[in-house]
């Protein structure tokens, strides 16, 4: 290596250096400045896992987290804060899942794949699933006003189907929007009972269940 190379060598070995040095002094201070709220939605997340809605309780989460509950409203206004910001970080995880959706096989294919993934999410999470579609919650998104205004993500993509359906004719022209949230009640209510006990089984027998389940509903609506 010639001195000119070395030399270059050595400027991009400092320049690194204090890039490094800089993002590790960053990122330091970036992790000082989340780390309550991260301790805070870890915790309130482990007890509504561990416990189901009810047991996300303001004392408790500022229990888990050794700090006061006065400390703890500096945070989140209330506990129906607490439990609106717990549903929407789901809601967040369920379109990220819902976002690949493929673009290519058929059409029924892609019905399924859906379905499949709505019940990968329910049964991973049975207690954030509750929260977000079988609680009552303020500021809950409400059919038929805000889903028509395109502001669930995760219905909205079922909706895309429906309507894709019509269009190639495979579907009867119809509302999509009200046989998206009628496929959504039918397999919500569903999940209720097999998550509240009422249906036996295994995860696999409950799957094909909902399967043909959504085969009957389709056929009845098929072009």
């Amino acid at each position: 290596m010639g001195i000119n190379e070395f030399n270059s060598a050595l400027d991009t070995a400092r320049q690194r250096a204090v890039y490094s040095v800089y993002v590790v002094e960053v990122y330091g201070v970036y992790m000082r400045r989340i780390t309550t709220s991260v301790k805070i939605a870890r915790a309130a997340r482990r007890l509504l896992d561990e416990d189901g809605p009810d047991g996300v309780t303001m004392r408790r989460v500022a229990k888990a987290v050794r700090m006061t509950p006065m400390a703890l409203y500096r945070h989140f206004p209330d506990r129906a804060g607490m439990l609106n910001a717990l549903a929407d970080a789901g809601f967040e995880d369920f379109a990220d899942r819902l976002s690949g959706a493929p673009s290519g096989g058929s059409w029924e294919a892609r019905i399924t794949w859906i379905l499949d993934r709505w019940l990968d999410f329910a049964l991973e999470n049975p207690q954030l699933f509750e929260l977000m579609f079988l609680r009552r919650r303020t500021g809950a998104r409400r059919f038929p006003e805000d889903f028509r205004a395109g502001l669930s993500p995760t219905a909205n993509v079922m909706d895309a189907a429906i309507e894709e359906g019509m269009r190639r004719g495979l579907l009867r022209d119809d509302d999509a929007w009200e046989i998206t949230f009628e496929m959504g009640a039918l397999l919500q209510g569903l999940l209720m009972l097999y998550l509240g006990g009422r249906i036996s089984g295994t995860d696999g027998d409950f799957r094909a269940l909902c399967h043909r389940s959504l085969r009957r509903y389709l056929d009845g609506i098929l072009a």
